[in-house]
């Protein structure tokens, strides 16, 4: 029986802990109904043995730019630094058109969908340069892909507010349009505190939450968190905020990044660090010494912080490398971070899955329980433990109970002669 044929079936002998035994998934209606082992079989229900494989939630893409993805392939960044990954692809974008942004999102788009992602938080560029090209693609790739894959939208002024004059406008036009998040980027405009003004205004005129690029330097003097925890406790906005790098925050002592952390944390503010990106721009000094920082995952972890990870950008002037595999930018973070040993490398999945969906605000109908989307992903491993460190094929990735992408690694081995 075809997945076409019926709406309900049974995914039987998943792996979805450790050291517990393997349960079968009954899904109906495009939601788990049962999670239980042994469940009996139905008249008219499709089944479908996975083998002892692991199952993990969705992966989810919580901070994205599909609309930059591949610009690499034109023009790469040499320096490795922040200042000409912006004026490179500021060039780059005077000459795109919405077609050609289209092209290079959904091929962005399917290469994550094929490694397990059907959950997006997709930054889409708004200005007076690109105007409103990348909202339109972003709203057709989210009609284009309904049932495959979940899009909110942050309406993103790469270019800062004040900086590009007519930048407001537009954003509050793309909000119209179908924006859910106000973007924010304060080091990249003329005054970092008249940015914030700006944005947070924004966000109550739409009575939505916020999504920044914040902090995004190798200096432990630089702290814009702080500001915006404070807005974000005002505006009683907690929880529906986030910021991606905060690469600063790991340049700071224990001491200085504590008070920080908790306030953060009292904010509800999701960290987002993005090692693809911030570990190529980072340590571009031109004098020594040179380090790269990163958000601190584990002391924000034990802070109570909400992390999630994520691959940010797809091959660009920011990112010149990227699959759209979350399970490889996990293991980057873990090596980074002297996360990849036994102690620690069981909690990294959690960063591109339910901190991810808690991150996007959606984590109530997500996960593997009863009542929540059937959407996850089998891995062709019998180990969860070690899936990080064995990166693992996604043998299917399922949306709504339905397989749609089925990936088939397979190896020949030839005798020696």
């Amino acid at each position: 029986m075809s997945a076409e044929m019926t709406d309900e079936r049974i995914f039987r002998n998943a792996r979805i802990d450790s050291s517990g035994p393997l349960v079968d998934l009954r899904v109906a209606g495009g939601r788990f109904s049962r999670i239980s082992p042994g469940l009996e079989s139905e008249a008219g229900c499709e089944e479908i043995d996975l083998e002892a494989r692991v199952v993990l939630p969705a992966f989810v893409e919580s901070h994205i730019h599909l609309d930059k993805a591949f610009l690499e392939e034109r023009e790469p960044n040499l320096s490795g630094t922040l200042e000409d990954a912006i004026s490179i692809t500021l060039a780059l974008k005077k000459g795109v058109t919405k077609q050609d942004i289209m092209e290079r999102a959904e091929r962005a788009l399917r290469m994550c969908i094929r490694n397990g992602a059907t959950w997006f938080r997709t930054q889409v560029e708004v200005d007076p340069i690109v105007g409103l090209k990348g909202v339109e693609v972003a709203l057709a790739l989210k009609e284009k892909y309904a049932g495959v894959a979940d899009f909110q939208l942050v309406v993103f002024p790469q270019e800062g507010i004040e900086q590009q004059p007519g930048t407001e406008d537009l954003m509050r036009e793309a909000m119209r349009m179908g924006g859910d998040l106000v973007g924010g980027i304060p080091y990249n405009d003329l005054d970092p505190e008249r940015h914030l003004d700006i944005v947070f205004a924004m966000a109550e005129t739409f009575g939505c939450g916020l999504d920044f690029h914040l902090d995004f330097a190798d200096d432990p003097r630089v702290k814009k968190v702080e500001s915006v925890a404070a807005r974000t406790m005002a505006a009683g906005l907690q929880g529906r905020v986030a910021v991606g790098h905060l690469t600063s925050l790991g340049a700071m002592s224990p001491d200085e990044a504590a008070p920080v952390i908790e306030q953060i944390l009292e904010a509800g503010i999701s960290v987002l660090p993005l090692p693809a990106t911030d570990l190529f721009l980072g340590g571009r000094g031109e004098e020594p010494p040179r380090f790269r920082s990163l958000a601190p995952v584990k002391d924000l972890l034990s802070g109570g912080v909400n992390v999630a990870v994520s691959s940010n950008n797809i091959r660009n002037a920011f990112t010149p490398s990227g699959r759209g595999d979350l399970l490889e930018i996990g293991l980057l973070l873990a090596h980074t971070l002297h996360m990849s040993g036994a102690a620690d490398r069981s909690v990294i999945p959690r960063l591109f899955t339910t901190n991810g969906a808690k991150a996007l605000g959606v984590e109530e109908g997500y996960g593997l329980r009863p009542g929540c989307a059937a959407d996850f992903v089998v891995l062709d491993s019998v180990n969860l433990d070690d899936i990080l460190i064995d990166q693992p094929e996604k043998r299917f990735v399922v949306k709504g109970g339905r397989i749609i992408v089925e990936n088939v690694a397979q190896t020949t081995w030839r005798e020696m002669e």
